[in-house]
């Protein structure tokens, strides 16, 4: 028996590229080529999906858990995660533990089914995530528009002629927020239909080279810009009269109100960028016949993130671009069915206990936790659970967090290496290899710039006793909920609950019928995942209703009649199917947001305070701090060195690489310089996700390309006050030659 062939989904980024493996008699990955029948990705792979084999096959992989440090099996792991967390609980109660959910976790399937549940079961109110290091300010912003968190507009970049992107480097990031295989062949496809593409960025990044037009803009300004936008659409004219939007929008008078303060005159000096330029760009996004802005991480990373995610909007509805095709359009995922109720969004049900910060879609700022873990008092946070982070180098201030994870009584850990994070673990719980994994995305399908599903079998079976990774969230979920046993109780509890819900709905394509039928159609082979997974698309909107649709999807269909992938055709408008909102109505000016319009009122009257600032940067061969123990992932220009314009070098009597030691308010860390005219002046740039020089880990190539941690010199106490967001660009730093 030879090589084999196997297909299946890119687990490493949001651009969800099918991949082609090649594995040898034993099951090991030798080869990984682009799935050329995939319809959505079409043969485009990036360098992080090239080396998903050595990925796979890093023998510096945990294999067995680990307690206390040494090898144990699952069961007396399990038995000692049982006994730790109870114990806590017992002396301290349930909002003693934390839970701290990482990126990774929504690259999977198993994170976003099980994970939640996990949460309830320990009734805790202490939930981080890595979205308030990275996008919550989006789902703020969105929810207070069109009522639902998760409703995120993405540009319709196929059939779109303009795109105005702001804090976004999809050339290296492969997108966010908005999944799309080969992003940058989208963009020159609009190029050569025509159209233009525009980036405003502090970096003249490779997604800027590749642009009709490059703005070079201050950190952290970007709302007073998109203000200055607005301010002329009003001023000029220019907002559209679209009429699939006439009678749907609030607020409208309210925002020009606001504006009226903005004018790109009064704002130039603030953002770099000339009031000519600023109008310009207005008029030409007004005229374009289809066009679509587009906000991302360098956006919500800041101190107005929530007011940025919230602008980007508005323009794409003061432009008739909102709901449209060649606009920015809301998916409809294949999975998440179009019936459900859903109760108008708030935040602030509770608050931190330190700090007092607002609870926000269901969690608080990791930018606090280790505030409430150092803090003494009723409801500290004395254990904690982290699925699949590496906060200890994420997090703001992460030098603080990392002190504070050694403090804790009890941790657990759900991670394929001994990390950063993980080194202060009392139980490691690590998933199988990606090979031995199904995969199809959740949370990621919600946001492709197509509709599309596809679901991806293990290629390589589990070995005897290994339990899935579904199977150890749902088994931690049980011990959670102080009845541990067999995680399929869990399983069919979910799966009882949702068909009853989808009988008694109005709308529901079950409504009226049993549940006990339903339950008895589900997928009859394979695991309780894929089962569950079958209930979903047969219950979303290309669904076959559980037969009342003949040929509608179903979990069977889309594995055997497409292991590929289905394209499930361009983006629809879909703007009523989405809407909860209190008045139906897209709220365009929502009070929360008109108040905090104030700061950037305070702002402008300050003036610029100069100084260098810091921001953050993205590598193409980097995801985070999760790919760095992969040998060919860490060569040549992937590294972690100190950019900063070389006039900046000049005056300060910098060379390219010398030492600098950078310094803020939370410490100092020391990096090469790398003088370049791609940065702005008064803006230096340290890429994120380094700093693999932390004693008690096991990720030997790592370890050898340690590089710096630019989280020693974020600041924890900087945050968005809307969302909670950790502010990472527009950081006060100084900068000294180190001799």
């Amino acid at each position: 028996m030879g090589d084999r062939t196997a297909f299946r989904t890119c687990p490493l980024c949001e651009a969800l590229c099918g991949l082609e493996l090649t594995l040898d008699e034993a099951g090991a990955v030798t080869r990984v080529r682009g799935d050329a029948k995939d319809p959505f990705s079409k043969g485009f792979i990036c360098p992080k999906g090239a080396t998903l084999g050595s990925l796979d096959g890093d023998p510096d992989r945990l294999a067995e858990p680990l307690v206390r440090g040494e090898k144990a099996g699952w069961d007396e792991a399990f038995a000692a995660v049982g006994r730790g967390l109870a114990d806590v609980i017992a002396r301290h109660g349930r909002d003693s533990v934390a839970v701290y959910i990482g990126n990774p976790t929504a690259h999977s399937i198993a994170g976003p089914l099980y994970a939640a549940a996990i949460v309830k079961a320990l009734g805790t109110r202490n939930l981080f995530t890595a979205s308030t290091a990275d996008q919550m300010p989006k789902h703020v912003a969105c929810g207070h528009m069109f009522g639902d968190p998760l409703a995120i507009p993405v540009p319709d970049l196929d059939r779109t002629g303009h795109v105005l992107m702001l804090g976004a480097n999809p050339l290296e990031s492969n997108g966010s927020l908005a999944s799309a295989p080969d992003f940058p062949g989208r963009l020159k496809a609009i190029r050569a239909r025509g159209g233009k593409v525009t980036v405003v960025d502090p970096r003249r990044t490779r997604t800027a080279a590749l642009a009709d037009e490059h703005l070079f803009i201050r950190p952290g300004t970007d709302a007073f810009f998109l203000m200055a936008l607005v301010h002329t659409l009003f001023a000029e004219d220019l907002v559209a009269s679209a009429e699939h939007l006439a009678g749907r929008v609030n607020g409208l008078d309210d925002l020009r109100a606001l504006a009226v303060d903005f004018p790109p005159e009064r704002v130039a000096a603030v953002t770099g960028i000339p009031a000519e330029t600023i109008r310009r760009t207005a008029r030409e996004l007004a005229a374009a016949e289809r066009a679509a802005v587009y906000g991302r991480i360098g956006t919500c990373t800041q101190a107005y993130g929530t007011l940025n995610s919230w602008l980007v909007d508005v323009l794409n509805v003061l432009t008739g671009n909102l709901d449209r095709p060649g606009g920015a359009m809301f998916p409809r995922p294949a999975h998440a069915p179009v019936y459900r109720r859903k109760k108008p969004f708030t935040t602030g049900r509770w608050r931190s206990r330190a700090r007092g910060l607002p609870e926000v879609n269901g969690e608080l700022p990791v930018a606090t936790l280790a505030d409430e873990i150092e803090t003494p008092g009723e409801g500290q946070v004395r254990a904690l659970i982290t699925i699949g982070g590496n906060p200890a180098l994420s997090a703001p201030n992460a030098a603080r967090l990392d002190r504070a994870l050694a403090g804790l009584e009890f941790m657990v850990s759900v991670d394929p290496y001994l990390n950063e994070t993980t080194r202060h673990a009392s139980v490691i719980l690590p998933p199988p290899r990606p090979a031995q994994t199904p995969h199809y995305d959740i949370a990621l399908t919600g946001l492709a710039v197509r509709d599309y599903a596809r679901y991806s079998p293990p290629v390589v079976p589990l070995p005897d006793g290994r339990p899935s990774e579904a199977v150890i969230l749902g088994r931690l979920a049980m011990i959670a909920s102080g009845a541990d046993g067999d995680p399929a109780a869990l399983d069919e509890m979910i799966i009882r609950s949702t068909l009853e819900k989808a009988v008694a709905l109005p709308g529901s394509p079950v409504h009226g019928r049993e549940p006990d039928e339903l339950r008895k159609m589900l997928l009859d082979t394979g695991t309780l995942t894929e089962q569950r997974l079958d209930m979903m698309l047969r219950l979303g909107p290309y669904g076959d209703g559980f037969g009342t649709d003949p040929a509608g999807l179903s979990m069977s269909r889309l594995r055997t009649e497409h292991p590929h992938g289905l394209d499930l055709g361009a983006l629809k408008p879909r703007l009523d199917e989405v809407l909860c909102t209190t008045s139906g109505r897209v709220e365009l000016c929502p009070s929360t947001f008109a108040a905090d319009v104030d700061r950037l009122h305070s702002a402008l009257s300050a003036g610029d305070p100069g100084g260098m600032v810091l921001i953050g940067r993205r590598h193409l061969r980097s995801n985070n701090s999760w790919l760095h123990n992969v040998p060919e992932l860490v060569r040549g220009s992937n590294t972690c060195t100190l950019q900063l314009n070389p006039a900046d070098a000049g005056r300060l009597g910098i060379a390219a690489g010398d030492t600098v030691r950078v310094t803020s308010r939370t410490g100092t860390v020391e990096a090469v310089a790398e003088p370049t005219d791609t940065i702005m002046t008064g803006v230096v740039s340290l890429p994120h996700g380094w700093g693999h020089d932390r004693p008690g880990t096991r990720t030997e190539v790592a370890s050898r390309h340690a590089g710096v941690n630019v989280n020693a010199v974020t600041d924890e106490q900087d945050i968005d006050p809307l969302s909670g967001n950790a502010v990472f660009n527009g950081v006060p730093v100084t900068l000294k030659a180190a001799h």
